[in-house]
C-alpha cells in the first residue's frame, strides 16, 4: 500500500449518512437580452406557474438541451 492509502483506517460498516440540506450547487450568473415582448411572455406563463420567470427560463433551457441530446 501507498503511504498515501487510507484503506487500512476507513471502515465501511461504520460510516454513517450525512445530510447536507443547505448545499446548493454552483451556478453562474449570466446576463440575456431577451425582446420586451418575450420576457413578458415569459412572465406571463411562470405567473401561470406560479414560479419565478429566472426558474422557468432555466427548466426550459434544461429541457431542450437534454432533447437535443437524443
Amino acid at each position: 500500500m501507498g503511504a498515501n492509502d487510507s484503506t487500512e483506517h476507513v471502515y465501511r460498516s461504520k460510516a454513517e449518512q450525512v445530510r447536507l440540506p443547505n448545499l446548493k450547487p454552483s451556478s453562474t450568473s449570466i446576463s440575456l437580452r431577451l425582446p420586451n415582448a418575450l420576457l413578458e411572455r415569459i412572465k406571463i406563463a411562470a405567473n401561470k406557474r406560479d414560479a419565478p420567470y429566472q426558474s422557468l427560463i432555466k427548466t426550459w433551457l434544461s429541457g431542450k438541451i437534454d432533447a437535443s441530446r437524443n
